[in-house]
């Protein structure tokens, strides 16, 4: 049997294999991790579902694979050949019929260029292979199914077929609506650079093009706007070293970052159109009564952002703990697509390794973001005389579609005041 790409989650219909695990004549027992496949920033294993022998390897690191494609074909145990070449010798296909098997492999095109007459493949002069029940409901939405890729052997369409295909035409419909969201893409002149010196050419990392296709995104649809100002957090490093040993005890670090989570979270209940989304008509405000906050994290591959879900029902010492669980996973690749989903509100801290104010990209579809630099001691006057104060940058990035400049200034200077006066009785254990 031929053991193909299973749906990966929501919303997610293709991916890039990063590693194969089997090759040519290897022995499978049943939820054996065959490869790995990256979608999105997540990377997750795929297990076979059957036991056997690996008979043939269709995909190799580095392709892209869609939901449905081919990945390895399994055979009995022992088994000398596959069998399935064998077939395609003694009983031989027209080319017009092959086509759209291989076409069922390429990756989908760019939505960028809305055309209904290419959603899928051209009508064929034969009739679709489908079930009596897909084929009236086909004919009940008015849909050709003809013009549908088949997953299943021999190229019949079954209702995941229908569904994904009806879910593409939403797309681009609604693509198609709103083409000021979408323009075209500027060609780019290529240049060759090796004719001024040696040069190296790399391959953008699946993370690394999926990072930049969401930051190209969130630039060309968000009319952004940045506050900046400086919170005095003296007192917050004053309590963050007598009670540093007391969370050591509880097995973890206490820094900067939670305190400031945890002033964020109280702020963004004061000010809950920083805490919203614009839904996809773009006409309706979605304001969340859950407060999960997603924090940038720096790694080796490119920047990644988890999820910490509930962050005004936790502790600093679960926010402290949690922040150091989901940091570790990120540095080690081990995130998982529902651990950097469901955002409210992001912060990036740069703080550890340097650097004051910046403007950070909004991280749609949510409509805010916190920068924050590294602290600096500077001369403060204050009760009629100059102290030396730590001051931290923060640099708030906001939807202007959704947030005024006045909610904006309102929302930092409320900041400020909350890590300045930062209660106490919230670090005590």
């Amino acid at each position: 049997m031929d053991v193909k790409l299973p749906k990966l989650g929501e919303g997610a219909e293709s991916g890039v294999v990063v590693s194969v695990f089997v090759k040519e004549g290897d022995t499978l027992v049943k939820d054996q991790s065959i490869l790995e496949i990256e979608n999105e920033k997540a990377v997750a294993s795929i297990p076979s579902p059957v036991a056997g022998q690996v008979a043939k390897v269709f995909v190799k690191p580095g392709d892209k694979v869609s939901v449905g494609q081919r990945l390895v074909a399994v055979g009995e145990a022992g088994a000398a050949e596959p069998a399935a070449p064998a077939r395609a010798e003694s009983i031989p296909a027209p080319a017009a019929k092959a086509a759209p098997r291989t076409r069922a492999a390429e990756p989908e095109p760019e939505l960028d260029a809305v055309d209904f007459s290419e959603a899928e493949g051209k009508p064929s002069a034969q009739p679709a292979s489908a079930s009596p029940t897909i084929r009236r409901l086909a004919k009940d939405l008015g849909i050709d199914l003809a013009r549908i890729r088949g997953s299943e052997r021999g190229g019949r369409v079954v209702l995941s077929d229908l569904k994904a295909y009806i879910q593409r035409l939403q797309r681009l419909a609604a693509r198609a609506a709103t083409p000021g969201q979408a323009p075209a893409k500027m060609e780019v002149e290529p240049v060759d650079w090796s004719q001024w010196g040696p040069v190296t050419v790399k391959r953008l990392s699946p993370l690394r093009l999926t990072i930049a296709q969401r930051m190209a995104r969130s630039w060309e649809t968000v009319p952004r706007v940045t506050q900046f100002d400086e919170a005095d957090v003296t007192r917050m490093l004053e309590l963050r070293k007598r009670f540093q040993a007391a969370y050591e005890q509880r097995g973890t670090k206490l820094t900067l970052t939670p305190l400031v989570i945890k002033a964020v979270v109280t702020v963004l209940q004061k000010h809950p159109a920083l805490n919203s989304s614009l839904d996809h008509t773009g006409e309706h405000l979605v304001l969340k009564s859950y407060f999960h906050l997603g924090m940038a994290v720096d790694t080796e591959a490119g920047l990644m952002v988890p999820v910490i879900r509930d962050a005004d029902k936790k502790s600093l010492v679960e926010l402290a703990r949690e922040l150091e669980n989901l940091a570790r996973k990120a540095r080690e690749r081990k995130l998982t697509a529902d651990d950097m989903k469901g955002g409210t509100f992001t912060i990036s801290n740069q703080g550890g390794i340097g650097g004051a104010h910046f403007t950070p990209i909004v991280n749609t579809p949510e409509v805010a973001i916190l920068g924050v630099g590294r602290g600096t001691v500077k001369p403060v006057w204050r009760d009629g005389k100059v102290e030396p104060r730590t001051l931290l940058p923060l640099a708030l990035s906001y939807d202007h579609r959704v947030i005024d400049g006045g909610t904006a200034a309102r929302f930092i200077a409320d900041l400020v005041q909350e890590i300045e006066q930062f209660a106490e009785h919230l670090v005590t254990l």
